[in-house]
C-alpha cells in the first residue's frame, strides 16, 4: 500500500510534467481507487500537499490544485531569485561527481527537448533546479524548490506560457558550464537571466504600482479626442445611414 509520501510524490511529479492542470478537481474517492488505499491516507497526502502550496480546500468542493494568482506568481519567481541565486553564492565549488550528475541531467533534457514526450520535458526542465540544488549539497532548499518548481509549472500553464523549451535547456547549460569553470559569479547572472526570461514568458498584466488613487484617476479620465464626443456629434442627414463607414462601428448602432 502507498504511503501519504508516496501519493504526494506523485502528484507533484504530476504537476510537473503539466499533467495535473491549475483547478483540477482531485478526489478523495477516486484518488483512493487509484492508489489502492484508503481515504484517511489520500487525505493525509493532499494536507501535506496543501500546507506546501500545492494544492487547496474548499469545505463544500472538496481539494483541487491551486490556481495561482498573478501576485502569488510574482512572488514564487521573486522566491526562486532569492534561492537560486543566493544558493549558488553561498555553496562551495562543485565537485566531479556533482558536475558529473549534473551533465547527465543535461543529456535527458536534451533528448527530451528533441522528442516529443511533452510531459517528460516539462518534468526534466524543472528538475534541473532541484537537481541543481542537491548537487550544492543543500536537501532542504532542493525540497524547496521542488515546490515552488511545481507552483512555477502551474503558473506557466495558467498564464500560457511562451517560453521556449530549447532555450531554457541551453541556459541551463551554460549555468552548469559556469559552475564547472569555478566562475561563481557568472553563474549567478545567469541564473538571474535565466529566471527572468521565464517570468517575461508569462502574459501577466503589470504589476499595480500601489497608487489607488492613480489607477482610479487613469481609469476614470475622460476619453480621448480620438474617441470623439457623442454629445455634441451632429444628428445625421435625413436619409443617410446612421452607421459609421468606420470598420469598426460603434456597437449601440449594431444593436
Amino acid at each position: 500500500m502507498p504511503s501519504a509520501t508516496d501519493i504526494s510524490n506523485r502528484i507533484i511529479e504530476a504537476v510537473m510534467a503539466q499533467k495535473l492542470a491549475p483547478g483540477t478537481r482531485l478526489g478523495e474517492q477516486q484518488l483512493a481507487i487509484l492508489f489502492d488505499c484508503s481515504r484517511t491516507i489520500v487525505r493525509e497526502a493532499l494536507t501535506r500537499l496543501a500546507t506546501r502550496g500545492i494544492v487547496t480546500v474548499s469545505a463544500r468542493r472538496g481539494w483541487f490544485v491551486v490556481e495561482p494568482s498573478e501576485a502569488e506568481a510574482r512572488e514564487a519567481f521573486a522566491a526562486r531569485r532569492v534561492i537560486e541565486v543566493g544558493l549558488i553564492r553561498e555553496m562551495p565549488p562543485l565537485d566531479k561527481d556533482a558536475i558529473k550528475q549534473l551533465r547527465a541531467h543535461l543529456q535527458r533534457e536534451k533528448a527530451a527537448v528533441r522528442g516529443e514526450d511533452v510531459g517528460a520535458r516539462s518534468f526534466l526542465l524543472g528538475d534541473f533546479h532541484v537537481c541543481l540544488a542537491e548537487c550544492l549539497g543543500n536537501s532542504l532548499l532542493a525540497d524547496t524548490l521542488r515546490d515552488f518548481t511545481a507552483r512555477t509549472t502551474l503558473i506557466a500553464m495558467l498564464y500560457q506560457s511562451s517560453h521556449d523549451a530549447a532555450q531554457s535547456c541551453e541556459d541551463h547549460v551554460r549555468i552548469v558550464s559556469a559552475l564547472e569553470a569555478g566562475d561563481t559569479a557568472l553563474a549567478e547572472r545567469l541564473m538571474t537571466k535565466h529566471i527572468g526570461t521565464v517570468q517575461a514568458a508569462l502574459r501577466l498584466k503589470p504589476a499595480p504600482d500601489g497608487d489607488a488613487l492613480g489607477q482610479l484617476r487613469q481609469a476614470l479620465a475622460p476619453l480621448g479626442p480620438e474617441a470623439g464626443d457623442r454629445r455634441a456629434a451632429p444628428a445625421p442627414a435625413s436619409g443617410a445611414n446612421p452607421i459609421s463607414s468606420d470598420p469598426a462601428p460603434y456597437l449601440g448602432a449594431l444593436l
